[in-house]
């Protein structure tokens, strides 16, 4: 039997079935750097949650990593931003990087609460599954000033850097069962600050009351959980229950509803109803049906204080655009500006110098292979010429030697007389011999060494 192969069939963002819509979308690197606690650990996995899916939500830092790291690596993968959290002295900082070329902005978190501090927190804790992750979440930007000659350029440049984090929204092509997160930005002008939400769209029977609701879900529930099984063991009948007004004191009730519970109660709030345009996730929200459209706040939730704006990225900061405690003059600004402008212009001649000397010592070296190669092409011509001359010399050395021995046999001066010598010879051998005969003495044999017996 063939082995089963299984496909992924949930994929971010839906690339499976769509896979040209990743084009252009923004991407984000959500990270920590230095020595922060657990607490803001968690805030950076929580955040990392809202950027999904277009983040890399099991990035994993080591503590000997550099911000330049990252900024290093980020482009390779068609990075967009970095969110850096910090932990300073004074209060954890966040810093909104745009790749490749700028602006870098800092940001103070006055004040955070973590996804579960809200859901425990929460009346009406719900479960949060993957599937609300699939998709990006829609931004909305509440009470920024609009863009105007009046308008401070800090405010309009971080409106659009927290535009430019989320992929657009185009409501032509967009799927209404996509839509399940909104993050709201929300400027407050008394204080300065940015207030970071984070919602789940939740969307409920409209014209129905709460108790009726109540049953409905307690007997989809049934069969699910016991717990979730409405007790009306107090109530003498079922109209009681039904037919009792707002605010009305029951068998187990002192008169009065929470804040909760009348935010729950969808029953006549036309404010709230809208007619579906196309089918969204849940029972019976078809298209056409009048439907309530609830917003819960899941976390994690932010204040932030914008401190700083400077051009480029960190390691290659320009000028500053913004500062919140530091103003200069506009004599400063501009010894600032040409400061910066220096720098840049000597980084720019430093990497022309550079580039030379990379292509100055690639051409040395290849002139040095030409000039081996070229050398060795010589060395072989030089051995083959070498042995032509010395076969020349071999000749030439051997032909006076013929000549010195006619020479000799011509005039019999000088000629060896081989019988004398060979006599001669003959005579000394002989009287060595009887002189070694007559001094050799009989030596005594070699004592054998005493080896003691192995017991």
């Amino acid at each position: 039997m063939a082995r089963r192969r299984k496909h992924r069939t949930h994929l971010k963002g839906g690339v499976a079935s769509n896979p040209g819509s990743a084009e252009g979308v923004p991407k984000s690197f959500v990270i920590k750097h230095g020595q922060v606690g657990s607490s803001l650990t968690q805030l950076v996995r929580d955040v990392r949650k809202v950027m999904e899916p277009n983040t890399a939500s099991r990035l994993k830092e080591r503590a000997r990593n550099k911000l330049r790291d990252f900024l290093t690596m980020a482009p390779a993968l068609a990075v967009t931003h970095l969110l850096a959290f910090t932990l300073t002295d004074v209060a954890p900082s966040m810093r909104i990087v745009r790749l490749s070329a700028g602006p870098t902005l800092s940001f103070r978190v006055e004040r955070y609460s973590l996804m579960k501090d809200l859901i425990n927190s929460s009346r009406r804790a719900r479960s949060m599954s993957t599937v609300e992750y699939l998709s990006p979440p829609l931004l909305v930007l509440a009470s920024f000033p609009p863009p105007s000659p009046t308008t401070p350029p800090h405010l309009t440049l971080m409106m659009k850097t927290f535009q430019s984090m989320f992929p657009p929204l185009s409501p032509q092509t967009l799927s209404l069962s996509s839509a399940r997160r909104v993050v709201l930005i929300h400027y407050n002008a008394e204080r300065g600050t940015v207030d970071f939400r984070h919602y789940l769209i939740t969307v409920k029977p409209y014209g129905v009351s709460k108790r009726i609701r109540r049953i409905l879900e307690g007997a989809a529930a049934k069969s699910h959980s016991h717990t979730a099984t409405l007790d009306l063991g107090n109530e003498k009948d079922v109209a009681d229950f039904l037919l009792r007004k707002k605010g009305e004191p029951g068998p187990s009730s002192d008169g009065y509803e929470s804040a909760a519970s009348s935010a729950s109660s969808v029953a006549g709030d036309d404010a709230d109803a809208v007619s579906l345009a196309d089918d969204y996730v849940g029972r019976n929200n078809k298209k056409g049906q009048k439907r309530a459209v609830k917003l819960d706040e899941i976390g994690p939730r932010m204040e932030l204080r914008l401190i700083k704006v400077v051009e480029g990225v960190p390691g290659k900061e320009g000028g500053v655009l913004y500062h919140e405690f530091v103003k200069k003059s506009q004599a400063e600004i501009r010894a600032q500006k040409a400061e910066h402008a220096a720098k840049e212009k000597l980084r720019q001649q430093r990497r022309e110098e550079q580039e030379r000397n990379v292509q100055r010592k690639k051409m040395e070296q290849e002139a040095k292979k030409k000039g081996k190669k070229a050398g060795e092409d010589d060395g072989e011509e030089e051995v083959s010429e070498g042995g032509e001359a010395a076969d020349e010399d071999e000749n030439m050395a051997s032909e006076p030697e013929d000549d010195y021995n006619d020479e000799e046999d011509d005039d019999g001066v000088g000629a060896w007389d081989e019988d004398e010598m060979i006599s001669e010879d003959e005579g000394s051998e002989a009287e060595e011999s009887g002189s070694e005969s007559e001094d050799e003495v009989p030596r005594p044999p070699p004592k054998k060494l005493k080896t003691k017996s192995q017991r």
